[in-house]
């Protein structure tokens, strides 16, 4: 006798089975339930179509990463993701979906009390959560959040298992709101750098820019990132495929090529790399942009440095900077905005590559910083507010390992003039210019004022040096040296995009990228953002008020 019942191992789940009769007939059948299962590694863009969902069944299977696109099911009152690898959760979709009647969730729009369902459950037991997003905290109906077997702080857990902790967590979620957005630094490989004397283990079919366009802008595109930052850009290409395909998604941008772009004929120059920041206009509003080109800059501070002259002005990288107002809309659903205009200056740099010149890496990065520092004074004077009070995230290529002097110079505020990386060449009469730090002689000379080049902004990189054993990969070098920094007095890091499963490389035998799966010898970097006062106490791995 064939059951008329399915009778799942969750009693709740008790659905009847259409009936031969009912089924010849034509009778229409009605499901507002799924469940997806087989050890699953991501979700079809199709689910997205199923707006009439009210349960979404997910447990059990292999998800690294929640798609903000969910929040396309505005019906959904339970959601099942126990059990999978989820490292992080996105943190306000609100351009996915509508927004009406909808309080908006991590990556969700979940009704209102206009449509109350009696238990909403959001349940993400058993997966690798380190911290929560604030906007949990708009979730104000839930009644059970399943958090268990998580690694989160233990104060988030002790505030978690009180009576009543869901409501209490979710009360401090929604009290501590704040801005949040996320940054995404990719090298994209241009295409003059694409060679078969570079790439030779990648066949020529996979390294043409033809074949690697699609899979670099679907890597781009399917961040969702609010602020993107790339290197490598050629001219043409930033206008007929960057710019074009991100301002249909709601970005605007600014791109400056290489310093040879003004000595080159037409032809050449629309071959010409250089560094793009795109960012959304819903989030951010475009108040100044700016180009560094360190050859400039070498030649105006060469105080007669020869070396500076011959290995310092020679190069032509460049870096891009622009100064982005954080929109009123960034501040809501509990989040209380500043009373004055919230400023951010988003930079994006490409040092020189060759391992035998560390001297010219360092002293770019020093020329780039000394330069922000100047555009950050003057934006606040024009705004007439304090330069300590606009946040910096730089975003760089820096072809530099993080025990190098660049990387100590960002990350501690300073250097010392005779670093090994400055090969013992004479830079130390130029330097003082690009140093916060400096004393005068009775003869009027200037020098260090501890032996150190120092800079003024206190700069976290947003990757601890042990995630990432690689940002770039390729036959005979594998290493990191992208990165993405920021003020550690105003922005706190949620969580980054991790590497690359490196069993999945050897299992595939990648030798090294551009490959057939991968589109650019760098992978890219993603870091979710807060943009928050200073706060002290650690609480969700992340900070809490002082006062209460």
């Amino acid at each position: 006798m064939p059951k008329d019942k399915y009778e799942p191992p969750d009693p709740r789940r008790c659905y009847s089975i259409m009936s031969t009769e009912d089924a010849a007939s034509g009778k229409r059948s009605y499901w507002a339930e799924l469940e997806i299962s087989g050890r699953v590694r991501s979700l079809s863009s199709s689910l997205w179509s199923l707006t009439h969902l009210t349960a979404l069944h997910i447990n059990d299977n292999n998800l690294s990463r929640l798609p903000p696109e969910i929040s396309k099911l505005p019906h959904l009152a339970y959601l099942n993701l126990s059990s999978n690898k989820l490292r992080s959760l996105p943190a306000g979709a609100r351009e996915h979906g509508s927004f009406s009647g909808a309080a908006n969730v991590p990556g969700l729009n979940w009704p209102t009390a206009y449509y109350a369902p009696e238990d909403w459950e959001l349940l993400l037991n058993n997966n690798l959560l380190r911290v929560l997003p604030y906007e949990l905290g708009r979730l104000f109906q839930l009644q059970t959040l399943g958090l268990k077997g998580n690694p989160l702080s233990q104060d988030i857990l002790n505030l978690y298992q009180e009576s009543d902790g869901t409501r209490k967590l979710l009360n401090y979620m929604l009290d501590n709101l704040a801005a949040v957005f996320t940054v995404m630094c990719y090298n994209v490989l241009c295409e003059k750098y694409a060679t078969r004397q570079l790439y030779g283990y990648c066949p020529s079919w996979a390294l043409s820019w033809s074949y690697r366009r699609k899979g670099i802008m679907e890597e781009i595109t399917n961040c969702h990132a609010d602020i993107i930052s790339l290197q490598e850009v050629e001219t043409e290409q930033y206008y007929t495929l960057f710019l074009d395909t991100l301002k249909e998604q709601g970005y605007d941008g600014y791109f400056c090529p290489k310093s040879r772009a003004k000595l080159v004929s037409e032809p050449e120059r629309k071959h010409v790399d250089g560094c793009a920041i795109f960012f959304k206009t819903q989030k951010f509003t475009l108040v100044q942009k700016h180009t560094v080109e360190f050859n400039q800059v070498a030649m105006a501070n060469s105080e007669g440095s020869e070396v500076m002259l011959n290995r310092v002005m020679t190069k032509d990288n460049i870096g891009v900077a622009v100064l982005l107002e954080v929109n009123k809309d960034m501040f809501s659903g509990g989040m209380k905005a500043p009373p004055e205009r919230q400023m951010i200056l988003v930079a994006n740099a490409h040092m020189h590559w060759d391992p035998e010149y560390s001297d010219v890496k360092l002293i770019q990065t020093m020329m780039f910083l000394s330069e922000l520092k100047s555009i950050a004074e003057r934006a606040a004077t024009s705004l007439t507010s304090d330069p300590t009070t606009i946040p910096i995230v730089l975003c760089a290529d820096l072809n530099s390992l993080p025990d190098s002097g660049v990387v100590e110079y960002l990350s501690s505020g300073g250097v010392a003039e005779n670093h090994k990386d400055f090969k013992e060449l004479r830079y130390s009469d130029c330097l003082t210019n690009f140093s916060c730090n400096v004393k005068s002689a009775p003869n009027g000379k200037r020098s260090p004022a501890d032996g150190s080049i120092t800079h003024s902004f206190q700069l976290k990189s947003a990757y601890d040096c042990s995630l990432m054993p690689f940002t770039n990969y390729t036959y005979d070098f594998k290493g990191v040296i992208d990165y993405i920094f920021s003020s550690r007095t105003h922005l706190t890091t949620l969580g980054v995009l991790g590497p690359l499963d490196t069993q999945w490389l050897q299992d595939n035998s990648i030798l090294g990228c551009p490959h057939p799966h991968i589109p650019s010898d760098h992978f890219s970097l993603l870091a979710q953002l807060e943009l928050a006062p200073p706060l002290t106490h650690p609480l969700n791995g992340l900070h809490m008020p002082v006062h209460r």
